[in-house]
């Protein structure tokens, strides 16, 4: 493992350096990796594996056709690569549970019947194991128990893995039944096309994915956007201003900024009526909202976030419920007026902006 320094505080990360192709190869060489899953994480895995050259299968249910036919238009091949669940874990000698966390505790029993000794139960998030009391899902002694937690969703997994560059994952070993739980882990997280690895627990992980999620990633990104958005359209800004100064320069420009060097890059970038506008607010903002994530973060590690999954996403009409609830989102004016700006969008302006103005400094904020 490489030893490397985040912000003064030394880490051991795991690079394609020290665990190259070849040895993850070498390690999964026999077995055979069973997918379960074909909906989010599912797709981008199984393609990213099978294209490094593993030996994976499938395990979808039909009574969710979209993802069934989903794997069939994918390359899938029904009782080739392609099974039920019950099959893909009868034939899988590391079964990878790539379903919902509701649908989880929901296969449970059928997957539990299926793990022989020996063989790895693979997660990509710590939900089912964490929260135990209320999943049920509790793997027996003689399997190993192991974790790869890709920082990003299956679509970017699948989009930085054609393109080359990876997405970073945590990995974590929870039971080591085989002696081989970590030599399969990272064999598993190489596989997947991860940029690099850091350790967790699945404690640790479900804790910060949660809290994540519900925080900067999803939720408060959201609700800041719609505050912003309804406050200059109440003082009289039109829809396309409104949303232009709220989110189009967020994620066009800006964000961009801050993944290519960080925070302090992105003010650099700036004006200077940008930057000392966001220096003077930044504090006042943490301070709104540092109890919010207090409070986010007490309701993870109580159980109280998970027993609402649970709960909602176990619903028979959930999918329904969802649907309506995201074209509630997509009917609002602020991402009306965003499907209109995405739509006047320069086609080729990514490739001419890299053919033109490469190594130059540009000013991201008026």
């Amino acid at each position: 493992m490489a030893l490397i320094d985040f912000g003064g505080i030394k880490e051991e990360v795991v690079t394609r350096k020290e665990f190259p192709m070849t040895r993850a190869r070498k390690v999964l060489k026999g077995e055979t990796i069973a997918v379960i899953g074909y909906g989010v994480q599912g797709p981008a895995q199984a393609l990213n594996m099978k294209d490094n050259g593993f030996k994976v299968i499938v395990g979808q249910s039909k009574q969710y056709m979209k993802d069934w036919n989903r794997a069939r238009k994918d390359g899938w091949v029904p009782g080739k690569d392609l099974f039920t669940i019950e099959e893909a874990c009868e034939r899988g000698t590391i079964i990878e549970m790539l379903v919902s966390d509701a649908a989880q505790r929901a296969i449970w029993p059928v997957v539990k019947k299926r793990l022989k000794p020996g063989k790895a139960l693979y997660f990509s998030h710590g939900f089912s194991i964490v929260y135990k009391d209320q999943t049920k899902v509790i793997p027996p002694k003689d399997v190993d128990v192991i974790m790869v937690a890709p920082k990003g969703s299956g679509t970017s997994l699948r989009r930085n893995f054609l393109s080359g560059a990876g997405i970073n994952s945590s990995f974590a070993v929870e039971q080591d039944a085989t002696g081989r739980a970590r030599e399969r882990c990272l064999a598993l997280g190489i596989a997947v096309g991860s940029g690099y690895l850091f350790p967790t627990t699945f404690k640790n992980e479900v804790f910060s994915d949660l809290t994540g999620e519900r925080g900067v990633l999803m939720g408060a990104i959201a609700g800041v956007f719609e505050a912003q958005y309804e406050v200059l359209r109440k003082h009289g800004h039109s829809p396309s201003e409104a949303f232009n100064e709220t989110v189009e320069e967020f994620t066009e420009s800006l964000i961009r900024l801050v993944a290519e060097n960080g925070m302090d890059w992105m003010y650099a970038n700036c004006s200077a009526t940008a930057q000392r506008g966001a220096l003077d607010w930044k504090p006042r903002f943490r301070k709104a909202v540092k109890p919010v994530f207090d409070e986010l973060y007490k309701r993870v590690a109580d159980g109280t976030e998970t027993r609402r999954v649970l709960q909602s996403c176990g619903k028979p009409d959930y999918q329904d419920q969802l649907t309506k609830e995201l074209n509630t989102m997509a009917s609002s004016e602020l991402w009306l007026a965003g499907k209109a700006t995405r739509a006047l969008r320069p086609k080729e302006s990514a490739k001419k902006f890299i053919a033109t103005a490469k190594g130059t400094f540009g000013r991201a904020s008026n």
